[in-house]
Parts: structure tokens; sequence; C-alpha cells
């Protein structure tokens, strides 16, 4: 008799047999977090602190999030930031102190706070005993929420842009403010008992921070010696009243300086 070839058909299509082998990836650890965006790098690995440095008495992970707390028991004396190292060793400041520095990037990270106040640090500086200096993205609480998307510079010139405005700096240090959107009807739109999404994006001397879609400040910051053009990132815990803040999905994406 003679042999009838037969053509094989898989059951299943291209695109479900790419989901299935995505699925056994994650699955595996193959891919580091289902939430990374494409060309974006995940600062924080779900499961530990690695890359990360902080007090341990108030930092830690819980159910593959970044928790910072204090307690009535346990409270900090000033403000207190876990730093991004990357893979270098930190120090006590100054100096000594080592970590991953960014220039031109966007930033992604996702929020929740329950009390108090805590914000995202960025082109930063260390100083002694985990205290930071330099740019933060604002997260406070209230109904509405007083402070978070604005722009604040901890431990140098406070309060740069509030929200819904775009700040421009001159060289003197002079101000110029352009209101852009409602304060408080941004502020309404935030509950603190509620995941957001905080996106920073730092290019040259133009910074912007958007919350859940919807830029709340920009800043064009032109004063010497008081711009950063570069610098640490870092997580904050308020010193005062007891406070919860947790962070997930960190991920950041380096932006080409067109300037150089």
């Amino acid at each position: 008799m003679p042999i009838t070839s037969r053509v094989f058909r898989p059951r299943w299509s291209a695109k479900e047999l790419s989901r299935a082998i995505l699925g056994l990836m994650l699955l595996s650890g193959t891919v580091a977090s289902a939430q990374t965006t494409e060309g974006f790098k995940p600062l924080f690995n779900g499961k530990d602190l690695t890359g990360w440095d902080g007090d341990s008495r108030f930092w830690r992970v819980e159910d593959g999030e970044i928790v910072g707390q204090t307690t009535k028991e346990v409270p900090t004396e000033h403000n207190t930031f876990l730093i991004y190292r990357g893979d270098r060793k930190g120090g006590d400041g100054g100096s000594e102190a080592h970590g991953k520095t960014f220039g031109d990037f966007e930033l992604h990270a996702k929020f929740k706070l329950t009390n108090h106040n805590s914000g995202i640090q960025y082109r930063s500086r260390e100083l002694p005993e985990h205290v930071m200096t330099g740019y933060q993205a604002d997260i406070a609480e209230g109904k509405p929420s007083p402070y978070t998307g604005m722009l604040y510079e901890e431990r140098a010139r406070g309060i740069i842009a509030k929200r819904g405005q775009k700040v421009t700096i001159d060289e003197s240090g002079k101000k110029t403010v352009e209101q852009f959107g409602d304060d408080k009807e941004m502020g309404n739109a935030i509950d603190m008992s509620q995941w957001h999404d905080y996106t920073i994006i730092a290019k040259g001397n133009h910074l912007t921070q958007i919350i859940d879609g919807k830029t709340t400040m920009e800043l064009i910051d032109n004063e010497p010696g008081k711009s950063a053009k570069d610098g640490l990132l870092g997580l904050q815990i308020h010193a005062g009243q007891p406070m919860r803040v947790e962070f997930k999905d960190i991920e950041i994406k380096e932006l080409k300086d067109d300037s150089k």
C-alpha cells in the first residue's frame, strides 16, 4: 500500500504558544517581574532588599512590597531613607558613601501610605545615618492630600513646586510660576488607602512628576550650585507620628542626554 504523507497542524496558535512559554518563564523566575515595562529595569526583586540599604528597624519586605514603618515603640529621631545601592556597597554618608547614581531617567513606582508623610528621593546626596538631601517627589496623607505630587527639596530649598505648578528657577534663584492645574482637585483624586502610580522624569534641568497619568508638577532648574544633574535614589520615612508606607513595581529607564 502506498504511504500517505500527513501535514502536521499544531493545536496551539503561535500567540497561544508564546503566552504559554512566557507563563513558564515567570513561574521559573526567568523573567524578573510581570510588571516591568519594556525598556525598563526593575530596581526591586519583590523578595528582599537586595540592592537597597536602610535602617533594618524600619524597612522590610512583606508580601512582595517594600514596607517602611515606625511605631510608638520604635520611632525614628530624624527622616530616614532606604537608599538604592545597586551592586555598590554603602558607607556612612559623605565621601564614604557609594551607590548607583542616575542622571537622566524615567522612574515608575507604585505607592500606598498609611498615616503621615513619605516621598521618593532622586538626584540626591547621602548624609550620615541614612539621611538624604535633594529632590523629593512628595507623598503625604490627608483629604485632599496636601503635598502628594509636589516637589520638595530635602534639607535644602524646601518646597520648590507645588502641585499644579510649572516652576522655572533662573540663574539668580528667582522663581517664575505658571499654574496649569487645580491643586485641590488633584489632591481629591488621591486616595491614600489605594495604590497609585508615581512617574518621575528627569532630563537635563527639566523635572516632571506624574501620578496616575496626570502631571502634578514641572520644574526647570537653572540655579547654579543647587540644581542637580544626577544623584542617588531613595525612599523616605518621615520623623514624627507612627506611619507605614508601601512601595512596589519600582523600575527605571535611563535616558540619553541630548545636550552632550
